[in-house]
């Protein structure tokens, strides 16, 4: 999980969104299978796939305009990821709640992140 290499200048945010998504879809498979559960994996796979979808359309928009709106966007994506970890049931498993706890940790960054692409955009 998170393969990004610490300490490093330059980090491909593109690249960066892409290993959330697959981190995502890695952690769920470790999740009890509830009625519940299902139906928020389904909500927190969109979502953590949006992030880096609306990233990679923001980078290849037309307007400024229409760059900080898909930042915007995957700024939104990132916090309803963050909202769908926090909300699904682990089988109170540590090891589960960690990996959530780094997921969460991820989503967080990547807002912050993109909150501050949107402020130096605007």
């Amino acid at each position: 999980m998170f393969k990004r290499t610490e300490g490093s200048k330059q980090y491909d945010l593109e690249e960066r969104t892409l290993q959330f998504a697959k981190d995502i879809r890695a952690f769920v498979k470790a999740l009890p299978r509830t009625i519940a559960n299902e139906q928020d994996i389904r909500q927190l796979v969109r979502a953590s796939g949006s992030v880096g979808a609306n990233y990679i359309e923001a980078n290849e928009s037309l307007s400024k305009k229409d760059f900080v709106m898909r930042i915007k966007i995957s700024r939104k994506e990132a916090k309803e990821s963050r909202y769908w970890l926090r909300l699904l049931n682990t089988g109170e498993n540590d090891s589960v709640d960690k990996t959530r706890d780094a997921l969460i940790q991820e989503a967080t960054e990547l807002m912050n992140i993109f909150g501050a692409i949107v402020r130096k955009s605007e």
